[in-house]
């Protein structure tokens, strides 16, 4: 469980009108006693909506989108015959159907926690009513209950333990749902009501309970049982949390204290968030600017018409009167305003929405069919659990871990050790020597043993011939691991024995002395057994001296056959050497190499000693230590200095180094992140040593460092101390490196960036939970922050799950960036869903990380491809369609504009009504989607080889204001070329038999055929990766266009709907003309010129990293072409003189510095320590060095190509 502190929130129910809960009440078997406190019902609920409520809330929240609420306007102002002039059904399809999609998709989500609810909701317990064990659903559970669990039970609510089957009143529960640890926990009754074994007892038991409200803090809990005239403190040893499992106990009894909403779990679940990408913020602030932007054009050509129908209308009221009700000049601009704003609205179309959630759904197919991503161990695929994030994916700058089962596998190994200044657990080859890297010999032979784990596996066998020959250290050693601990046997048949352990570490020490012959058999409170080479030996057992977080170091004190007192400790080495006599110095020196050469393998260590303890003493400390065990005040303070005296002058024995393994992958996968400037801090519930030791193990903390702080302040002053002692460190250190940095400057920052970008070196910051309860406080997160920040890696240890979430939401809240959470418990739940985006591992800690978060997988190197490859290529469709969307909208819409000084300002549209409506839905739509879910600027490979590709996402580059204003300025000009070409054409034009070209249908089929064939060259400008769908859809569009075109002119549209197709045979008579050709062909030239210079000057100039790689990927290809075409010409020749031809220099060096190892983290920091320019440099130097080490003996004539 995570260490005690206090939390700086409450979570009061409120009772009645400004009534807060202060304090719970709970009376045992008096159901109507407690309904009078109206607490919550056990029933839990996930779910947004219900029948009911579904379609006005899910309304509700869709027109919180600015975009569907503008669209409902216009629908409306369409509906308006004297300001129409576009059909309503132009807009309410498109409308409804996004609408209903999204609907359809909140109501899929909705229900599946519906289900998740029900089930949860739906579970049996078995509930004492009546004095009758009754089984009841969760939900019917009420608190003051008294209910039974069995062993394997998911514990239904909050309880306080009465008793159980086991002595003294204790129990074993597992807590992964709670806080990641699998490892088993001791509960206990206390010893007033553990005797209450039976039915009928209970039934009469009516104690009352006074405790805290409910609140968040899982590991502190506050009461007292008022009972026959007495009373009786409570802690949190005496609580069976909800989501904790009954392990190795046959039954228990427990009192329901708090239930549902109110229990610490779901306190601690945070709520369900509405997530939104950036580029939906940003987009609903461009629909209001561009909302903004059409009321000018339509203030603008109001007026135009208010001045022109005074000025020239009026004159013409005999052939072209005003409409019925219009009586004046200033009217008829009112009218045409709203006309305007119909007619100019396609700026924002509707399909836009309904083409972003195609491509969103498509890119997450693209995650769920990655089989890259898919685990055959598991048969586990990744899924995309939401549609609505896969851009962000590709934008993050945090990632917020789990360790345990996220970057561990919850698997620990006893790797190494130290006995009496003699290392064990080298492999070693047939001669006794130390084996080299891949070679490894048959591992240890334990046959010999009959109880031992078939399971463990030990590759040095000098250390098992220690045990068989003797050696008292040796014996003594795995003696003290077999003793020494709070592991619980189950021998389910004669011989095979199942260790329970509090943590995976004391299950691997307990596993290796049962291996080597020292087999921990079984214990009872008062003894422990074990079987020392075959030969059954029972020990008193007198004291235990548990571990915690200050003391770190556990003993025990037993009293063996022989009659002889012993003290065995094991402890951090840091702790233990200082308590040692004198006598062991040279013994320490030599353990303490061992100790740092361990330490260097990333494995967690311990240090093992002893003690004897003479009679007479033991008796007058055991005295004491019971005098101060039943002290009222000052207990733990009592025990501590009683614990610390008799902890010293202890002899050393060795030491022990244990391996917890690392997922597959993960240091890679962290260096690489690492390097795409992704911030990684991990966030976990584990003690302090054991997230350190994991930290140097997936390399997020190296000895290189400059520095790792480490926080362990128990007050607001010492922690605030630590930080700034702290900070003082780094600059410091980057004032004496000449970095000229000045704290004050950075501090005035409007955005807070602290020194991350100023200090010189690298440094690491662990701090633990009850410090980051203090650094989390108002006064003091600024500071915490800009501290972490400056940090290259963030550790926070013995973390409760609200703080995670609530150190998400402080980086949230200052740094504005997109923040990733992962994890695999439901104690990572809150911190899910508080980030932008949740990832949850499917792996041994049950599902509830995975039902809460955005995106699921089984291992955590799948983040990388996740991020590096589909967050990236995500990000970068989206921003390329949105960018070509708002430009060909523009440019189709503008045109209405410019067009409107030449009709007299009428609200006259330039094309005809089924061109309006199926430009975006038929003749542009397709292209635009099929680059939004296809394209990609370099392969996969390459995405991964490069991380620094994945910083244009961070910084937001490709889509922004600025790419916004650019993307509407190249529309604008190109509606502004659009219209006047053709119209300054036409003003003179005539046709092959001398008439006169200009008419206003010849005109609108000219600007049509225009716009379509220009935004169709445009869209293959901006398409980097063709497919075969590319081709079809773009081709096939422009087909579709003149194939509807020439229809909508026919005779047989116009003999069957006279009133709509009025204009037959338009569309043929004007594309026969060369002139309209030629037009159009001036057009489509000058529209696209300037785009194409721009970019052919700007690859040349200032290429981006992606147009680099490109660059290097076509010269590869051109040389493994020139390669094999010498191949087939060239002599055949030896290996020897191939390799003369490249006698220059050798790669000695090269290989040294790391640079040509393109996946090694070594390369990968070279690159990420250079600014683009040295990318691009580098890149280039690479591929001449790629080319002239060229595996093949004519690599040598590539050396000339020029990069």
């Amino acid at each position: 469980m995570t260490v005690p502190r206090e939390m700086p929130e409450k979570w009061p129910r409120v009772r009645g009108p400004g009534r807060a809960e202060e304090e719970r009440r709970v009376r045992a078997n008096a159901r109507e006693y407690n309904e009078k406190f109206q607490y919550a019902s056990n029933c839990i609920k996930t779910s947004k909506y219900n029948i009911v409520t579904f379609l006005p809330v899910n309304l509700f929240e869709q027109f919180q989108e600015v975009a569907n609420t503008y669209f409902l306007f216009l629908l409306i102002l369409q509906l308006i015959p004297q300001i129409s002039s576009l059909s309503w059904f132009t807009t309410i399809v498109p409308l409804v159907l996004v609408l209903t999609i999204t609907a359809v998709k909140d109501a899929t989500d909705d229900y599946f926690r519906h289900k998740s609810d029900n089930q949860v909701n739906n579970r049996q317990s078995q509930v004492l009513i009546g004095g009758v064990l009754r089984q009841e659903q969760w939900m019917n559970v009420r608190v003051g209950d008294i209910i039974k669990l069995e062993n394997n039970q998911f514990v239904a609510a909050d309880l306080l333990l009465l008793c159980s089957s086991e002595p003294h009143g204790l129990c074993y529960i597992e807590t992964a749902e709670l806080d990641g640890e699998t490892n088993m926990k001791v509960r206990q009754a206390i010893p007033v009501t553990s005797e209450l074994g039976d039915t009928s007892k209970l039934a009469r038991f009516d104690g009352e309970v006074i405790c805290e409200p409910p609140n968040n803090k899982l590991d502190k809990f506050g009461g007292t049982l008022y009972w026959k005239e007495n009373k009786y403190p409570l802690s949190n040893q005496n609580m069976l949390l909800r989501g904790c499992v009954l392990r190795n106990t046959e039954w228990c009894f427990g009192l329901v204290i708090f239930a549902g909403p109110d229990t610490k779990l779901m306190q601690n679940s945070g709520r369900t968030k509405f997530k939104r990408t950036s580029i939906d913020r940003l987009m609903n602030t461009l629909v209001l600017w561009i909302f903004g932007f059409l009321v000018c054009m339509g203030v603008i050509l109001a007026i135009g018409n208010a001045i022109w129908e005074h000025e020239v209308g009026v004159c013409f009221q005999i052939y072209l009167p005003w409409d019925e009700g219009v009586h004046s000049a200033f009217f008829s601009g009112f009218l045409s305003f709203w006309s305007y704003i119909i007619i100019l609205n396609t700026v924002v179309p509707i399909s836009l929405y309904v083409s972003v959630e195609v491509i969103r759904l498509g890119h997450s197919y693209f995650i769920n069919w990655d089989k890259k991503m898919y685990c055959a161990k598991r048969r586990t695929p990744a899924e995309a659990r939401t549609t609505t994030l896969n851009e962000e994916l590709g934008q993050v700058e945090y990632i917020f871990s789990d360790k345990t089962g996220t970057l561990t596998q919850n698997i620990m190994v006893f790797s190494k050790c130290s006995v009496n200044g003699h290392s064990y657990g080298d492999v070693q080859d047939v001669l006794g020597h130390k084996a080299e890297l891949g070679e490894r010999p048959e591992p240890v032979d334990f046959s010999f043993n009959p109880l031992a784990d078939p399971r463990f596996q030990f590759w040095d066998p000098s250390l098992l011939e220690a045990v068989k020959l003797g050696d008292p250290h040796v014996h003594e050693f795995f003696r003290l691991l077999s003793l020494c601990h709070t592991v619980m046997s189950e021998e389910k048949s004669e011989g095979e024995l199942y260790y329970k352990a509090q943590s995976p570490d004391e299950g691997a020490l307990v596993t290796a002395a049962r291996n080597f012959g020292f087999v921990f058999r079984s214990r009872t409170p008062k003894t422990i057994t074990v079987h020392e080479l075959g030969r059954a030996i029972t020990y008193q057992l007198l004291a235990i001296l548990d571990f915690n977080n200050i003391r770190k170091r556990m003993s025990v004190i037993v009293r063996s056959p022989e009659g002889k007192i012993r003290l065995y400790c094991k402890g951090a080495d840091t702790i233990l050497l200082e308590r040692l006599h004198p006598v062991n110095q040279d013994l320490t020196n030599v353990t303490t190499d061992h100790l740092n050469e361990y330490a260097g393998e990333g494995l967690r260590t311990l240090v093992l000693a002893y003690k004897d303890l003479e009679e007479s003493y033991y008796e007058d400390w055991s005295e004491r230590l019971h005098r101060a065990g039943s002290a009222p005040e000052a207990r733990e303070d009592r025990l501590a200095r009683l614990y610390d005296e008799v902890e010293h002058d202890m002899m050393l024995l060795g030491a022990t180094a244990i391996e917890d393994k690392l997922q597959q992958g993960v240091p890679e996968t962290i260096a690489i992140l690492t390097l795409a400037n992704i911030k990684i801090w991990v966030l976990t519930g584990d003690k302090q040593e054991t997230a350190v030791n994991i930290g140097y193990s997936c390399k997020m903390l190296t000895d290189d460092m400059t520095e790792v702080f480490v926080v362990t302040g128990h007050t607001v002053l010492e922690v605030r101390e630590e930080l700034r002692k702290a900070r003082e460190k780094m600059m410091d250190a980057s004032r004496s490196m000449g970095n000229g940095f000045s704290y004050q400057e950075k501090l005035s920052s409007s955005k807070l960036t602290s020194v991350l970008e100023a200090i010189a070196g690298e440094y690491a910051l662990v701090i633990n939970g009850h410090s980051l309860a203090h650094a989390l406080e108002a006064d003091m997160e600024v500071e915490f922050l800009e501290t972490a920040c400056a940090c290259k890696a963030v550790i926070c240890c013995r973390v409760t799950p609200l703080q995670k979430a609530q150190v998400v939401e402080l980086v949230k809240k200052y740094k504005k960036a997109v923040t990733l959470a992962i994890g695999d418990g439901a104690n990572d739940v809150s911190m899910i869903k508080t980030a932008h985006i949740g990832v949850g591992i499917s792996g041994q800690e049950g599902i509830q990380a995975v039902l809460a978060s955005d995106y699921s997988f089984s291992q955590f190197k799948f983040l990388q491809r996740l991020l590096l490859v589909h967050g990236r290529w995500s990000y970068l469709r989206m921003c390329k369609f949105l960018c070509y969307f708002f430009y060909k909208n523009f440019a189709f819409t503008m045109v209405h504009f410019w067009f409107g000084f030449f009709c007299g300002f009428s609200a006259q549209t330039v094309y005809d009504q089924y061109f309006i409506t199926l430009y975006n839905i038929v003749y542009t739509s397709l292209p635009v989607l099929a680059m939004g879910v296809f394209d990609q600027d370099v392969p996969e490979q390459r995405s991964m080889e490069y991380p620094k590709l994945y910083e244009p996402g961070q910084l937001n580059l490709l889509f922004n204001k600025r790419e916004f204003f650019i993307c509407i300025a190249q529309g604008i000009y190109t509606s502004v070329l659009m219209f006047f070409i053709p119209y300054g054409v036409f003003a003179d034009a005539t046709r092959d038999d001398g008439a006169q070209l200009a008419d206003y249908q010849s005109f609108a089929v000219t600007v049509a055929t225009s716009l379509v064939i220009v935004v169709s060259v445009q869209i293959g400008l901006d398409t980097g990766f063709w497919t075969a769908i590319n081709h079809f859809f773009i081709w096939g569009s422009l087909a579709a266009y003149f194939a509807i075109l020439f229809a909508m002119h026919s005779d047989g549209l116009f003999q069957m709907f006279p009133n709509q197709f009025r204009f037959v045979g338009n569309a043929q008579n004007t594309l026969a003309q060369p002139t309209v050709w030629l037009t159009i062909a001036l057009t489509t030239v000058v529209c696209i010129m300037p785009v194409v210079a721009f970019r052919f000057l700007k690859l040349d100039l200032k290429p981006e990293l992606s147009d680099t790689v490109r660059y290097t990927q076509l010269v590869r290809k051109k040389q493994k072409t020139q390669h094999r075409c010498m191949r087939r010409v060239g002599r055949v020749g030896s290996r020897r003189s191939g390799y003369a031809f490249s006698h220059q220099e050798g790669f000695g060096e090269l290989i040294m510095s790391g640079k040509n190892m393109r996946l090694s983290s070594l390369a990968l920091s070279s690159f990420a320590a250079r600014p683009s320019a040295g990318w691009i440099e580098t890149l280039r130097k690479k591929k001449g060095s790629d080319s002239s080490a060229a595996g093949s003996p004519s690599a040598a004539p590539d050396k000339t190509l020029k990069v």
